[in-house]
């Protein structure tokens, strides 16, 4: 049975127990010791990469939101140093247009190009899938992430108010966009 048959048997996410991942997910090891490797992301990351989230957000996706972005085939993407997750990225693709969902790097790896490595590779797939613009929403208050994207060539083209969650309340999404 396929990856993608057996999330979809699975009626409930708290079906999907540490041990059930560990025990079906022994096989990933698809990295050469030393070597960075891109490559598309899978059920048996989505520990790893859940708890890096939860280490790099205050709000972190949810198990369930990154399953659904599997089942729904958009374009997930993790960065591995060796058996290290030290980025990963989603994007949709629809139309001519691209929306980047989210981009996480390892704080231990913050500095070194991951990040913008993984923004233009994550361009690049747009591109190939027919996309003439990428869109995406960053906090005002995430000032890394912000120069990334600006440095990247994204603009901002609008605001979300009251988007994303605080401790106080709620904050406003930037909406950047970058022609592709």
């Amino acid at each position: 049975m396929s990856v993608a048959s057996q999330l979809q048997s699975i009626r409930s996410v708290n079906q999907l127990s540490s041990q059930y991942l560990q025990r079906e997910c022994a096989w990933d090891t698809t990295a050469v010791r030393g070597d960075v490797v891109m490559r598309p992301m899978t059920v048996c990351d989505i520990p790893t990469i859940r708890a890096l989230e939860a280490r790099a957000y205050q709000f972190p996706w949810k198990i369930k939101v990154f399953l659904d972005c599997l089942l729904a085939q958009y374009q997930c993407w993790v960065t591995k140093l060796g058996k290290r997750t030290i980025a990963y990225g989603i994007i949709t693709v629809g139309a001519d247009e691209s929306h980047l969902l989210n981009l996480c790097v390892n704080p231990d790896f913050h500095g070194q190009g991951y990040g913008r490595n993984m923004v233009q590779f994550l361009c690049d797939i747009a591109i190939v899938k027919n996309a003439k613009r990428m869109f995406l929403e960053v906090r005002p208050s995430n000032q890394k992430a912000l120069a990334l994207y600006l440095a990247a060539g994204f603009r901002q083209v609008g605001l979300r108010k009251n988007y994303y969650p605080t401790v106080n309340g709620r904050e406003d999404a930037l909406v950047l966009a970058r022609l592709l």
